[in-house]
């Protein structure tokens, strides 16, 4: 059976990439939102009159949606790493939530997800958010900044360095800060304060956007970040104008490679709904859950706009788009945005339990839709386990790359449509290394609680448990998703065989250094 399966996963990824040559092999857009929680999008459950995703429900009419899609990790930086580098993050120390001036943590040495789409012969970018590091520790943002993503196996990038909410406030184009005035050097400092900028600790009269906690750094363009920044006025980016600065990078490379004839590989981060929420004038107000709600229609018209292009351009037909989140969601995530308060019935985690920083399912499992037209049959959903670790396996796979990596798995004929089957079981993590959780087709189990997000319990939108068997913290929980799909229940004292089965390949997994294949 293991031989079929084998054979039949080679021969979808032979039908898709032998006879690709040049410029006939599919173009591949990741659109990787941020926060975004299953519950976040119509086709996911959302309803309009809260919030409206008509092209996030467009795409999913048009192509495959998941239901059992996963990020490797609950929290941004190692389930980035994760995607980039097709390993679990908490195999490598230094791989949780990053300042804006961390070094870069992935070895350029390695394979990585867009090295494996140059080698095809893909021209490749890296468009939006970033936070895995850059330089080797001793970086000095007024000269070139690398180590980076053009070490990494992409062409072109423009990004923001960290988060939105973290300093630097800028913008790097390939290995330079974008309107940088060398007049006016910019040095950044995660240690002490450095510069006379005000910050919001200090200033909380000049603050356009209150707090509810931390963020209380230097001050930039009326909000307070985490980290301190000096100079380099004439860089800072507008966080209004964030989302269609990067959509329109993300229209350029798409357009210039379509004039080169060339195949092209676009990692498009948007920064949507990360914290700080700032959206254009022209989305405030506009969804029925605040600000929050205005910023996920803000995500909506990026992808609208992604494939309004390929549209133009005559290229939708021969371009894999897949759209998914980084993790889970988090509604009040340290400003006082009025985002918790108007939620007016809103469930950003869907029926799941828990969000972002958080062990549970809403932490983890995120919407994942992919279209391909005349390949991948539209409107279908599929219930097939799978994670964003996977991608550089199946796309490597879907290319004709030879390439492997610790936890990656190839999962292609699942993508495609082509099978109902991808992993039986999946290791998970919140923010740090440990505590881990593991999937084993529906059984779920956790070393121990990492309570709703993070510590921030309702703030991240997260269902609680409810009734008896709610576990005690720091006790090891269990749960069968086939009848408690919000984890209500603890049957870990029930069920000790299945603890102990899936104690022995969490182990397994760890000790072995790569996953079981």
């Amino acid at each position: 059976m293991k031989l079929l399966c084998a054979l039949g996963a080679l021969c979808v990824a032979l039908t898709f990439t032998t006879p690709l040559a040049a410029a006939d092999k599919p173009n591949v857009i990741l659109l990787l939102g941020d926060d975004v929680g299953y519950g976040d999008v119509g086709c996911y459950g959302a309803k309009p009159q809260h919030v409206k995703t008509p092209n996030i429900d467009r795409l999913a009419s048009q192509g495959l949606r998941f239901t059992d899609a996963h990020a490797e990790s609950s929290t941004c930086t190692p389930s980035r790493f994760s995607i980039m580098t097709g390993t679990y993050a908490w195999r490598q120390k230094g791989t949780g939530i990053l300042p804006g001036n961390a070094k870069l943590i992935i070895d350029p040495s390695k394979i990585t997800f867009p090295a494996v789409m140059q080698k095809a012969g893909y021209a490749t970018a890296a468009i939006g958010k970033w936070h895995m590091g850059l330089g080797d520790g001793t970086l000095d943002w007024n000269k070139d900044i690398k180590p980076g993503p053009l070490e990494l196996g992409f062409d072109y990038c423009f990004i923001l360095p960290a988060t939105g909410d973290r300093t630097p406030c800028v913008y790097v184009e390939n290995h330079r800060i974008v309107n940088l005035d060398p007049k006016d050097p910019i040095e950044v400092n995660y240690k002490e304060k450095i510069g006379n900028e005000p910050t919001g600790r200090e200033h909380p009269e000049l603050l356009k956007m209150k707090l509810s906690a931390g963020h209380a750094d230097t001050i930039v363009n009326g909000i307070s970040r985490i980290g301190f920044m000096s100079g380099g006025h004439s860089a800072w980016w507008k966080d209004d104008t964030m989302a269609d600065t990067l959509t329109q990078k993300a229209l350029g490379f798409i357009e210039r490679s379509k004039d080169q004839n060339k195949p092209f590989f676009l990692y498009l981060a948007t920064h949507d709904i990360h914290v700080p929420r700032v959206p254009n004038q022209r989305f405030v107000g506009k969804s029925g859950c605040g600000v929050r709600g205005d910023v996920i229609e803000e995500l909506d018209w990026t992808l609208g706009a992604v494939m309004q292009e390929l549209d133009k351009l005559g290229i939708a037909d021969n371009t894999l788009l897949i759209f998914t989140s980084d993790n889970g969601p988090v509604v009040d995530d340290g400003y006082d945005d009025g985002a918790l308060q108007n939620l007016n019935g809103h469930e950003p985690q869907g029926p799941f339990r828990g969000g972002k920083y958080s062990l549970y399912e809403g932490g983890t499992r995120v919407p994942f839709i992919a279209r391909w037209p005349g390949h991948i049959k539209p409107a279908t959903t599929s219930s097939a386990l799978i994670c964003q670790v996977d991608l550089l396996a199946s796309m490597a796979a879907f290319t004709g790359v030879t390439a492997e990596a610790p936890d990656s798995i190839n999962v292609l004929p699942a993508l495609l449509g082509q099978s109902d089957k991808g992993r039986d079981h999946l290791v998970e993590q919140p923010t740090q290394q440990t505590p881990l959780g593991i999937r084993l087709g529906n059984w779920k189990f956790l070393q121990h609680s990492t309570g709703e997000g993070g510590g921030r319990e309702s703030k991240a939108g997260g269902k609680k448990a409810k009734g008896k068997g709610k576990a005690a913290g720091g006790q090891p929980e269990l749960y069968d998703l086939s009848k408690d799909l919000g984890e209500t229940r603890n049957v870990a004292a029930e069920r000790p065989d299945t603890v102990k089965q899936m104690e022995s390949l969490l182990e397994q997994i760890r000790r072995n250094g790569h996953e079981t294949r």
